[in-house]
């Protein structure tokens, strides 16, 4: 099992600004606004949360669930 990674960049698909956040092991994070241009980022369709349409590395449930071929985590 490969070690579950806890950062991701953050791109804003309005600005291109990124960011690196820490992001939270148990949930998904659904919202996120942009340090630059205050664009309120929400999830891709068929995303769970903004790291996995915008981030560098999926969430860590996600991460989680490809690892053991479970899909989403959020249901």
């Amino acid at each position: 099992m490969t070690d579950i990674i806890l950062e991701s960049v953050v791109t804003c698909p309005k600005c291109g600004a990124t960011t690196t956040e820490q992001m939270p092991t148990n949930a998904c994070q659904r919202y996120y606004q942009c340090n630059m241009c205050d664009h309120l980022m929400k999830p891709k369709e068929g995303d769970c949360c903004i790291f996995c349409s915008y981030g560098t590395v999926k969430c860590p449930p996600m991460q989680e669930r490809r690892e053991s071929g479970d899909g989403c985590c959020c249901g």
